[in-house]
């Protein structure tokens, strides 16, 4: 029975592609406090991730915006990893209310699916979430009014692009994601843009002299750090107890670059 017990449980983990099991040990450990909240966007209801720290006083809130896969496990422990270093997170799944099939995206049966319906979404549709996660961010309760944006491959692109759309980001944070393609956007920056990438990714790390010269064009502020030898999304690799030793340090060296940006 053991035996079978085993077999069984082997078989669901690897039957479920989505699953990270480091974070969700992670999320299971957590003493914060969590919840799902629904909000109208588009016309559907957009399912939002909220982690709250531990603390007396009010706190800034971050947008979370996630990676190509959608809000998966590891999204959801960076919630809270965030939350634990002192901030409000709200993360929206964007693909959440979308489909007639899946409700959000841990339904869907593969990241490949997440990843298809991701990029199936309409940039003006994305920006309508966003405009609805940051209005809800900016009135939580135990926020301090003010949000960030952070975002992550995908969600670094749109942290980057949301930061042309909407003048009251206190920061953008972007994750190995590119900037706008349209050059004259970069003039609507109004917050600072911190970049955050891996050396090994030449993909996303080609695109940064154009984006530099396109902020430094119309002066505005875009700092940014390459970390040596680590690759495209390495907070989460790095994040994995078996990453490789560079995703693991350009993950440290991130989490105290965060906070010295946004001192909580």
């Amino acid at each position: 029975m053991k035996y079978i017990f085993i077999l069984s449980y082997l078989f669901l983990i690897s039957t479920s592609t989505l699953a990270q099991p480091y974070a969700v040990a992670q999320l299971e450990h957590s003493p914060r406090h969590h919840e799902w909240i629904k909000l109208k966007s588009n016309g559907r209801d957009l399912s939002c991730f909220v982690t709250y720290p531990e603390s007396s006083k009010s706190a800034l809130v971050i947008l979370l915006i996630h990676e190509n896969r959608g809000l998966n496990d590891w999204a959801r422990s960076m919630a809270d990893q965030l939350s634990e270093a002192g901030y409000v997170v709200v993360a929206p799944d964007l693909i959440s209310g979308m489909s007639s099939e899946y409700g959000k995206t841990m339904d869907y049966p593969n990241s490949d699916q997440a990843r298809t319906a991701i990029y199936g979404l309409k940039q003006s549709e994305v920006l309508n979430d966003l405009d609805a996660v940051f209005a809800y961010a900016e009135n939580i309760p135990a926020g301090t009014g003010q949000v960030a944006v952070m975002g992550f491959c995908w969600g670094g692109s749109q942290t980057f692009t949301y930061a042309t759309h909407n003048k009251r980001l206190l920061a953008g944070l972007v994750f190995y994601g590119t900037g706008p393609k349209n050059e004259s956007s970069y003039g609507s920056i109004t917050a600072p843009i911190y970049g955050f990438y891996g050396g090994a990714d030449q993909r996303v790390n080609a695109t940064l002299p154009s984006s530099e010269a396109a902020m430094k064009h119309y002066q505005k502020q875009y700092e940014y750090e390459v970390y040596e030898g680590a690759g495209h999304a390495y907070m989460r690799s790095g994040d994995d107890p078996n990453g490789s030793p560079e995703n693991i340090s350009a993950r440290d060296q991130s989490w105290q670059r965060i906070k010295a940006i946004l001192k909580p």
